[in-house]
């Protein structure tokens, strides 16, 4: 289930913080407050997550006791709830980001649609293959965004790339420019992608999430372990990756053209 707008989890806690006040004229037993209790716990949950700790820490809470404590636990367990509440309102107030700077991050609109047609391409030493998924894209009507092709302007290595990754969607080419090896089987070399190819790719799955990129892989180049869930299309000799970069995209959101696209 998607984490709501900040200002929407800010509203709910709101609600249920502000409804403490009249809970206190009533009883632990009575229906108001088992109604309040429940859906305050559906809204933590939902907010934070069914086994954050911020739900497990309300759930822990106890409103009631044996007698003749029972008042005095009830108001402790509803002190309790109020500095909980508040205390996760500060939380989202802080530390969530606004929802047009979450959409800008995530690269996505409030429609789910791709926030811009820019589409970044991680690419190592094959230029040839760069170029190729490069023209292909634009034919689709979608910007290419290669780093070695922007304007350094005073920038290091690393600020320009951070400048140039508010993209809706990534493609990583992993061609077996290098090759390596375990530690202890030196003769066994496999072909692999660069390394600024494998950061940039982990880069882009943290930033717009696995359905935001797609790695097309060259020949037999060995695939990272640590990147399961990603979709991997072969460049075959035939253009079949043509098609399937195409589905993810257009699963991605972006409104493509098929007649575009394949015209010859």
């Amino acid at each position: 289930m998607a984490r709501p707008p900040k200002a929407k989890a800010i509203e709910r806690l709101k609600k249920a913080l502000d409804a403490i006040s009249d809970l206190r004229n009533l009883q632990s037993g009575s229906p108001e407050f088992m109604e309040w209790r429940e859906s305050t716990r559906i809204y933590i949950s939902h907010i934070f997550g069914d086994h954050s700790n911020r739900t497990r820490e309300f759930e822990r809470i106890y409103f009631s006791t044996p007698s003749p404590f029972y008042r005095i636990a009830y108001e402790y367990g509803l002190n309790s709830a109020s500095a909980l509440l508040k205390s996760m309102i500060e939380e989202i107030e802080d530390y969530w980001e606004d929802e047009k700077q979450a959409q800008i991050h995530s690269g996505t609109q409030a429609n789910g649609r791709p926030s811009s047609n820019e589409v970044f391409v991680i690419h190592g030493r094959d230029e040839g293959i760069r170029e190729l998924v490069a023209r292909f894209l634009e034919k689709l009507g979608l910007k290419s965004v290669i780093l070695q092709e922007q304007p350094n302007e005073g920038r290091t290595l690393i600020e320009k790339f951070e400048d140039h990754a508010h993209v809706a969607f990534a493609v990583a080419l992993l061609t077996p420019d290098d090759v390596g090896s375990l530690q202890d089987d030196k003769n066994n070399l496999s072909p692999r992608a660069r390394q600024n190819v494998i950061f940039e790719l982990g880069f882009f799955i943290g930033r717009l999430g696995r359905n935001g990129v797609c790695a097309l892989t060259k020949g037999d180049v060995e695939i990272p372990s640590d990147y399961a869930g990603v979709m991997y299309i072969p460049l075959d000799r035939f253009d079949g990756w043509k098609q399937k970069l195409f589905q993810e995209l257009k699963t991605a959101g972006f409104q493509l053209d098929a007649d575009r696209a394949f015209q010859p």
